[in-house]
């Protein structure tokens, strides 16, 4: 299953689903929790099967099952008194949109054409002041040694403005090794902490932030609940402080959610893309209470054509049309489906607005001490723009960096 935007590929054990009465789940695989994990070895030899390994802290367990009967076993096991929950692996996927411009505007402009300093990139706005005026928020910080986890497809090893910044990598989507060779990753995490001030590309909306790299995504862009709730753990055991998913799925993952939960009740803040389906229907690990669903704008300010919307659970949004940041110095999928150029271009997506709000919240932890993560999100949130005619689109406002960083009192000293 995927967003619309994209057809990701999904891996040979996996059923892409585009219909409903499609597969949404990787074949040959469920995940179980039990309530006491005494009894598994007996409920599940009852079944022909064996334990698995555990899924982060989740509590459950990934058990291999003959392809075919996953939900057949869902429900015989979700019969018995001793299963807390059996369901489904669901496939998730990165979540990028095709739309292709020749264009930047994300960080700072005011409605004219302007020239970043900090870099050679020329970037020309809208008519109406639509960026997060991150350069203004760099007056109070940049984020030096925030730590965010980019849970995606990795973040390319040869790169020079985004490389050096990843302090630990890991990979849990079953390739033979944790390089980005879908392109995703790279450009996320670029967003996030690209280099500034080094005369080469671009600058990152958190430019001293550093990266944790869990690759939950395969070389084809698509992953499932237990890689992610995985990379999730493993970002928490790490020191994230934020933890940023581009990515989701169609369906509630009890496993994903409890991941998702125990992050957020260990102090970290996590954001993930809203989708582009265009449309008001949930999306996953986005519509989950303990994540900041964000959704995509335009140069104008207006809600991006292919995003997902819906007041009641998108919490804010981000530029998410036509973002130039970073992909890899080798070949990458992305580059070979939509002929994006090596080294630096240009996304649109919900993918590429959540990096944006996920950095503006790493600024918000490093701008003033004794912070948690309830502060955080609630300074991300209630410092966003509102635009007239966006209210039933998201909760609050377009996120707005220099105003989330700012004290009380000087907050009107940003655009």
């Amino acid at each position: 299953m995927g967003f619309s935007g994209i057809a990701a590929a999904v891996p040979s054990n996996a059923v892409p689903s585009n219909a409903a009465s499609e597969s949404s789940h990787i074949a040959g695989q469920i995940m179980v929790k039990f309530r006491d994990n005494r009894a598994a070895a007996g409920v599940l030899r009852q079944h022909g099967l064996k334990e698995g390994a555990g899924i982060g802290s989740t509590g459950a367990q990934l058990i291999k099952v003959p392809a075919g009967k996953e939900l057949n076993l869902v429900e015989a096991l979700n019969r018995n008194p001793a299963v807390e929950y059996a369901e489904p692996d669901e496939i998730a996927t990165a979540d990028t949109d095709d739309t292709f411009f020749p264009r930047q505007y994300a960080l700072q402009n005011d409605g004219q054409s302007f020239t970043n300093t900090l870099n050679t990139l020329t970037v020309t706005a809208g008519d109406n002041d639509a960026d997060v005026d991150a350069v203004e928020a760099w007056s109070t910080t940049r984020g030096r040694d925030i730590r965010v986890a980019i849970v995606d497809s990795g973040v390319a090893n040869d790169h020079e403005d985004i490389s050096q910044k990843v302090v630990a990598r890991m990979n849990f989507s079953g390739t033979a090794t944790g390089e980005d060779k879908y392109g995703h990753g790279t450009h996320v995490a670029g967003i996030v902490a690209a280099v500034a001030g080094n005369g080469k590309g671009v600058a990152g909306v958190c430019p001293e932030c550093t990266i944790l790299d869990a690759k939950v995504l395969n070389d084809n862009g698509s992953g499932s609940s237990s890689t992610i709730a995985q990379g999730i753990d493993w970002a928490v055991a790490n020191g994230a402080q934020v933890i940023n998913m581009s990515l989701g799925m169609r369906v509630s993952s009890r496993t994903l959610e409890t991941a998702v939960n125990n992050a957020w009740n260990r102090g970290v803040v996590l954001v993930a893309a809203a989708g582009n389906a265009g449309t008001p229907a949930q999306i996953y690990p986005g519509a989950y209470p303990n994540v900041i669903a964000v959704a995509a704008t335009d140069n104008k300010d207006d809600k991006a054509s292919f995003s997902s919307y819906g007041a009641k659970w998108v919490d804010i949004a981000a530029p998410g049309v036509n973002v130039y940041s970073t992909f890899p110095n080798h070949p990458f999928v992305l580059g070979t489906q939509n002929g994006r150029a090596m080294g630096y271009d240009v996304a649109s997506g919900t993918s590429m607005a959540s990096p944006i709000v996920a950095a503006t919240a790493a600024l918000v932890w490093s701008s003033q001490a004794d912070q948690d993560k309830a502060t955080v999100r609630a300074k991300v949130e209630a410092s966003a723009e509102r635009k007239a005619g966006t209210e039933t689109y998201w909760a609050n406002g377009r996120v707005n960096a220099c105003k989330a960083v700012a004290k009380p009192l000087d907050a009107g000293k940003c655009p």
